[in-house]
């Protein structure tokens, strides 16, 4: 159980510093030293990652993304129950997430563009934003996966590898999504903001774990070589 604990706390972290920076600094322009813009977020999530990775790695390998899980869960280095646990504890995470800055957002004002910083796309772009989604959860897994691997990884340089590979895909994917990459972290903001968050929501699902699973069957044909 302490794993999943674990994996609920990462990833409330993650969406509660990562969507938090959206929320109240991505955009904020009439406040000195408050408009972030795209690399501050990209660096909050990222920076997430790697606190978290060196926080609950020894506990659950931190996974605190569902992609992450099922890649992990595909490339056999876990049962299904671990998996479908980890799962629901992070989506768990990141309902706690949303929910805190759903209630401040309430109690104060903010700059972001949303109320708990939810992933969308414009109007005729959900193609695009599915293979933007589909492409860097391939890459950010692929990643994972391979600074993680017991024989061919990164040992304990891995959590500072993903968290900064995270940092990049933020940087290119902001613009067209947002950035979610992690279903966990759509799914709770969507859950807050309704409308088109939760009409788009399926995309931000659908799309990382095909990503992840095209890395999970890659990582496996590399690692056999």
């Amino acid at each position: 159980m302490k794993k999943y604990i674990a994996e609920m706390i990462g990833t409330m972290v993650l969406v509660l510093m990562g969507c938090g920076s959206a929320v109240f600094a991505g955009q904020a322009a009439d406040t000195v030293g408050a408009g972030v813009g795209t690399l501050g977020v990209a660096l909050a999530f990222g920076l997430s990652v790697v606190a978290m990775a060196y926080t609950i790695g020894g506990i659950s390998g931190c996974h605190i993304n569902p992609a992450i899980t099922l890649g992990v869960y595909l490339s056999g280095r876990m049962n299904g129950k671990d998996a479908g646990m980890y799962m629901l504890f992070q989506v768990i995470g990141a309902i706690i997430a949303s929910a805190i800055l759903s209630v401040m957002v309430t109690v104060g004002v903010h700059g972001g563009p949303t109320a708990t910083g939810s992933n969308s796309f414009s109007d005729g772009m959900m193609l695009q934003a599915f293979l933007a989604e589909m492409i860097f959860t391939f890459i950010f897994v692929l990643v994972v996966l391979g600074a993680t691997d017991e024989e061919k990884g990164a040992g304990n340089l891995a959590g500072l590898a993903i968290g900064l590979t995270l940092v990049l895909i933020h940087i290119v994917c902001i613009p067209i999504t947002g950035t979610s990459v992690n279903p966990a972290r759509s799914i709770g903001p969507a859950l807050f903001d309704g409308g088109v968050a939760l009409e788009q929501l399926w995309l931000f699902i659908v799309a990382p774990f095909f990503g992840a699973t095209l890395s999970a069957l890659v990582w496996r044909s590399l690692r056999k070589g």
